[in-house]
Order: structure tokens, then C-alpha cells, then sequence
């Protein structure tokens, strides 16, 4: 008989096998460390000192002058949100999204796609206030993950043009749409002092634009950045690795290569099948069955 697992129990696997649940248990753990500091401040009565200390240790300076005193936060500043509206809208976006995402690709390029669309965002935002000083007139900063969910919204859209959602649960509509109404919206929005930075969102979009154009090539964009960021990984591993020492496993059997070849070709003809359901059918079609096999792929990809 299957026990029922608690939604804590779902989301204890969700952690361990996915990238995006990661990734959101990273942006709500820098939310509540900023949440606990300030409410701590409050009540001490040195709430402005600390308040200021967090923006300098998370928010980006949208001035290049003040950005070059903090270089770090172009990378803190998409894991940290300051409001409960703002990281509840940002994840519950991740969460759809990195979800499907997830199980269409790998949890490796949704992590670079993030961190790109991330990077893309914070440097356009200095790249803008360069440009048109008198934008807002003030001094501002970042925050938030939306540049980076952007990057991850835009690609899927862009790279699975026939894939269809169910908008509210009733209404499918095809993901690409909804991918350009978000772009659109933020690009007629740019210059306006609505407390959005509209031009993070912009870059993000960019970025899954051009990442979505030959998304399984190696010079792919997000490709080319994974290189990169993982051979400045193995700059520090190097030293590591010196001192491993290699353990034998249990003996397993190993496939002749027909066996290997026909079992390739199986996989690929059920990927196939299940991609086509998507197009015509939507993501929600699929049966349990379906998507934990296009999950298990993803992962082995």
C-alpha cells in the first residue's frame, strides 16, 4: 500500500532532486536573514544603521562609481528581496517556471540561465543609468530575482514556441505569448518611477532571447557562460583533486554496445513522444509517469 507523503515531504524531494527549489530556498533563507535583522533593529532602536548595512551587503548601486565599492552585489543582489509581496511573486514565478523548465531541460541550465539573466539585468541597469542620468533623478539600487526568472521565462517561451499553459487552470494559451506580453509590459514601462527596475528585467530577457536560439548547441550562450564558470570551479578543485583517493564500487554489468544503442533509441523515440504531446496538448497533459520520465532524462542529459 502507497503512503501519502505530507507536503513537507514533497518539498524535501523537490529540494534534493531539483535546481529551482534550491534556488528558491536561497532566496527566501537571504529574505528572512534580512527580515530577522531588520526586526531585531527595530526594536533595539538602531534600525537606519543596520538598514543601511544590509543594502550595502545586498542592493546594487545603480551608479557605476557606487557599484565599483560594491562589486559583490551584482551577484547578492538576485537572492535578496526586501518586501514579502516582492520574493512572493518572484518565487511563486520561479516555481512554475523552474519547474517546467526543469523538466524540459537540466537543472544545470536553468542554475547558469538564472545567474546569467541575473548578470545580464544588474549590468544593464548601470548600463541605463550611464546613459540617462536624469532617469530618476536620484540615487538608486537593486534587488530582487526578477531579471533572473525573466532569463528562465523568456527561453522556455522562446525555445518551446508551441508549448501551452492553462492560464487560471481554464484557458490554455501558448507560453510564447505570455513570455512577450511580460517583455512588452516592462519595455513600455522603462523610464517611469513605478520602483521597478525594468531595465533588470530587460537584460534578463536578452539573455533567455539569445539562449533560446540553438538551446542544445554548445556555442549556445548559457552553454559558453557554464564552460566558463566551471572552469574557474576547477581553478580551485585542482588542489583537491591531488589528494583524492579512488574507492571501487560494487562490480555492474556492462552494456554491449547493440544493447546500449537500442536502449539510446527507445528513450529518445519516448522523448520524442512526450515532446509532442506537449506541443499539441500542453505540459498539464502529461501523466505522472510521463513527466517523471522526462525528469529522470533531464537529470542523465
Amino acid at each position: 500500500m502507497q503512503t501519502q507523503r505530507s507536503f513537507l515531504d514533497e518539498l524535501k524531494v523537490l529540494f534534493k532532486q531539483s535546481t529551482f527549489m534550491k534556488l528558491i530556498f536561497m532566496n527566501v533563507a537571504v529574505f528572512l536573514v534580512i527580515s530577522i535583522a531588520l526586526v531585531f533593529a527595530r526594536l533595539g532602536g538602531f534600525e537606519a544603521p543596520v538598514a543601511q548595512f544590509l543594502s550595502d551587503a545586498f542592493a546594487m548601486p545603480t551608479g557605476l562609481w557606487d557599484y565599483l565599492y560594491h562589486p559583490w552585489t551584482i551577484i547578492t543582489s538576485m537572492f535578496a528581496h526586501f518586501g514579502f509581496m516582492h520574493i512572493f511573486l518572484n518565487m511563486l514565478m520561479l516555481y512554475f517556471i523552474g519547474r517546467m523548465f526543469e523538466q524540459i531541460y537540466d537543472g544545470k541550465k536553468l542554475l547558469y540561465t538564472y545567474l546569467l539573466g541575473g548578470l545580464a539585468g544588474g549590468a544593464l541597469e548601470i548600463v541605463a543609468h550611464l546613459l540617462f542620468p536624469g532617469m530618476y533623478g536620484q540615487y538608486t539600487s537593486v534587488v530582487g530575482a526578477s531579471g533572473a526568472v525573466m532569463a528562465l521565462f523568456i527561453l522556455i517561451g522562446f525555445s518551446q514556441p508551441q508549448l501551452r499553459v492553462n492560464l487560471f487552470g481554464i484557458l490554455p494559451i501558448r507560453i510564447m505569448w505570455l513570455a512577450l506580453l511580460y517583455f512588452v509590459l516592462d519595455f513600455v514601462r522603462l523610464g517611469t518611477n513605478d520602483g521597478v527596475a525594468h531595465f533588470a528585467h530587460i537584460g534578463g530577457a536578452l539573455v533567455g532571447l539569445i539562449g533560446s536560439q540553438n538551446v542544445h548547441s554548445s556555442n549556445n550562450i548559457i552553454a559558453r557562460f557554464q564552460r566558463f564558470c566551471e572552469r574557474v570551479i576547477g581553478l580551485f578543485k585542482r588542489k583537491e583533486r591531488k589528494h583524492l583517493r579512488v574507492k571501487r564500487g560494487p562490480e555492474v554489468r556492462k552494456m554491449s554496445d547493440e544493447e546500449y544503442n537500442a536502449d539510446a533509441k527507445l528513450r529518445q523515440k519516448e522523448i520524442d513522444r512526450i515532446l509532442d504531446k506537449i506541443s499539441k496538448s500542453g505540459y498539464e497533459s502529461l501523466s505522472k509517469r510521463e513527466k517523471d520520465f522526462l525528469f529522470n532524462q533531464s537529470k542523465n542529459g
